[in-house]
Parts: structure tokens; C-alpha cells; sequence
């Protein structure tokens, strides 16, 4: 990924400088009223360029970091479900042993069965 990266940037560069050379005539562009700036069009484009390089990465570190915390909202959201599961575990585990101690107690059958699976 990084050598994809590394050629990407590497062409936008190139291709940058490029136009640079073809474009050195002086511009105008109006800011606001009454407010100019006159610089070559290399320099303007290379300036707007990076403008727009450094709010694409404002932008990612925001996404970066929403998506933090959205991986931490739902860490405790798996921990308390998973908490509750434990609860839930447990009582039925109860539950199973009191019905178990319910049911009619047959000695000798249970006695003669657990001897047939054993054996």
C-alpha cells in the first residue's frame, strides 16, 4: 500500500510541476471586495492545492477520531450486555438446580440407568 501511496503522490507532483512550467502568466483573483491578489497561476493552484491537502487530513483525523470513540461506546456496550448475560447464566443455573430438586426422586430406575451407560 505504502509504494501505491508513494507512486500516487509521486504523479500528482509531477504533474504539478509540469503544469507550473506551462503556467507562469500572473492572475488575478478576487478574494472579497476590494480585496485582490495577483500571483502567477502555478503559485495560486500550488497554494489552493495545499489548502485543500490540509483540510482532507483535518477531515480524517475528525473521522479518526469519531470513530474512536464510537469503538469505545460500543466496548461498553458489549461489556455490560456481556455482564448481564453472566447474570442471566447464573440464574438460571439456579433455576435448573432447584427444579432439579422438584422433581420426583426415582432411585432405582436412575441407579439402573446410570449402571447401563456406564457399562
Amino acid at each position: 500500500m505504502r509504494q501505491v501511496n508513494f507512486v500516487v503522490i509521486f504523479v500528482l507532483s509531477l504533474a504539478l510541476v509540469l503544469f507550473a512550467i506551462e503556467n507562469t502568466e500572473s492572475v488575478i483573483i478576487h478574494i472579497a471586495h476590494g480585496l485582490d491578489v495577483e500571483a502567477p497561476l502555478c503559485v495560486e493552484l500550488i497554494i489552493a492545492m495545499g489548502i485543500g491537502a490540509v483540510l482532507a487530513w483535518v477531515f480524517s483525523v475528525w473521522v479518526q477520531v469519531q470513530g474512536y470513540f464510537s469503538v469505545s461506546k460500543q466496548k461498553e456496550q458489549n461489556e455490560l450486555r456481556i455482564e448481564q448475560l453472566q447474570q442471566d447464566l447464573e440464574r438460571y443455573r439456579v433455576e435448573l438446580e432447584e427444579q432439579k430438586l422438584m422433581l420426583p426422586a426415582s432411585q432405582g430406575k436412575s441407579t439402573e440407568q446410570e449402571e447401563a451407560f456406564a457399562g
